[in-house]
């Protein structure tokens, strides 16, 4: 199993990025898709979650509103749209996939590399 997470950068406050998992190697139709992330310092935290085959969102109250996870099923990918950035939203992004799902990452068996998403005041 191999996700590649993408789409990362460096981004005013007020602005917006997509963030991209493609993820291969096997069917993820009974998998939840997550979106984690890790500022320095600080413990890997939920951020957003996915339903494969149903379509059912989670999202952390951090985000709510402002975050949106989709995917293309024919693409195989999950995406995370971000708008509103905040400088606060500045970490390592992650994609991970999981068959348990909610939001500890020990839920979570297969992980990403990262994707690093820096947000300027």
């Amino acid at each position: 199993v191999q996700l590649q997470a993408s789409g990362g950068g460096l981004v005013q406050a007020g602005g917006s990025l997509r963030l991209s998992c493609a993820a291969s190697g096997r069917t993820f139709s009974t998998y939840i898709m997550g979106w984690f992330r890790q500022a320095p310092g600080k413990e890997r935290e939920f951020v957003a979650a996915i339903r494969w085959s149903a379509g059912s969102t989670y999202y952390a109250d951090s985000v709510k509103g402002r975050f949106t996870i989709s995917r293309d099923n024919p693409k195989n990918t999950v995406y995370l749209q971000m708008n509103r950035l905040k400088p606060e939203d500045t970490a390592v992004y992650y994609c991970a996939a999981g068959t348990l799902g909610g939001s500890s990452p020990l839920a979570y068996a297969y992980w990403g590399q990262g994707t690093q998403v820096t947000v300027s005041s």
